[in-house]
């Protein structure tokens, strides 16, 4: 099974770009997608419905704003998109598929940075971190857990092209990483650095300005973290930088199903 995670920054404005196309091309049985930024309603019907999978859809309650969704090849027995918690759920940004024992989210963890660029939700994002960690550590209980999405921190120096200019940016904050470690400690793989543990350059996200992209000055903030079962199941853990289409790139995972 192959699991694909992609923040499409505007579900409707990436269908602009080809959405499609690389939804059908990547092979993919899973593709989980963050920052949706429409309601079902808003989208096309082809990409709201296309051939050959079903869709499911968690959109913020604010217009234009965040939304997550999972595209499936085949129906998940069960769909959650709540974590229980208003402030949380009214954004749009979790959402879990079930498939007999296995566990898929997609998640959409928030910026820290605030409209005004001080920081000022970096308090709700680490609250936010904290309730899906509740969640899936319960989730892991009952079979493999993949946790794909956008988690807007980089967690190491590697992960970024300019760590030194960016140690009091929201995403390479002090707490957010220690965050992601504590994830770590509790057994939690990103199974791509598992793969790839001292190769620099590996980014997923770059500015839209600059010639950011095209000269790889960016972060690596989308990952697919796996529970300890789950992380056995992966033969290969990816990232796609020449997708174009947003400003993050897709990312995944191929998995050895039971």
């Amino acid at each position: 099974m192959r699991i694909v995670s992609w923040n499409v920054n505007g579900l409707r404005a990436c269908a602009k770009k080809g959405f499609l196309d690389v939804l059908e091309a990547s092979g993919a049985d899973l593709m989980l997608l963050q920052e949706v930024r429409a309601t079902v309603e808003q989208l096309p019907d082809a990409v709201r419905a296309p051939t050959g999978w079903h869709a499911a859809f968690a959109p913020a309650e604010r217009p234009g704003y965040s939304g997550v969704a999972i595209y499936s090849r085949r129906p998940p027995d069960r769909v959650a998109t709540s974590l229980g918690e208003a402030r949380f759920d009214v954004e749009g940004r979790f959402m879990t598929a079930h498939f007999g024992r296995m566990t898929v989210a997609s998640v959409y963890f928030p910026k820290g940075s605030g409209r005004e660029r001080d920081n000022s939700r970096v308090p709700y994002k680490l609250d936010f971190y904290r309730a899906v960690y509740d969640r899936v550590q319960r989730l892991r209980k009952r079979g493999p857990v993949y946790v794909a999405g956008d988690y807007n921190t980089a967690v190491e120096a590697i992960d970024l092209a300019r760590p030194k200019t960016n140690t009091k940016s929201s995403g390479f904050l002090p707490e957010e990483r220690e965050e992601m470690r504590r994830w770590f400690r509790a057994g939690w793989v990103d199974v791509f650095r598992r793969q790839h543990p001292d190769e620099p350059g590996h980014y997923t996200w770059w500015r839209q300005f600059g010639g950011a992209r095209e000269n790889n000055v960016g972060w690596r903030i989308d990952y697919v973290l796996a529970s300890p079962g789950a992380a056995k199941k992966v033969q290969d853990a990816f990232i796609w930088p020449d997708v174009p289409g947003s400003d993050h790139c897709p990312v995944g995972v191929d998995v050895v199903l039971d």
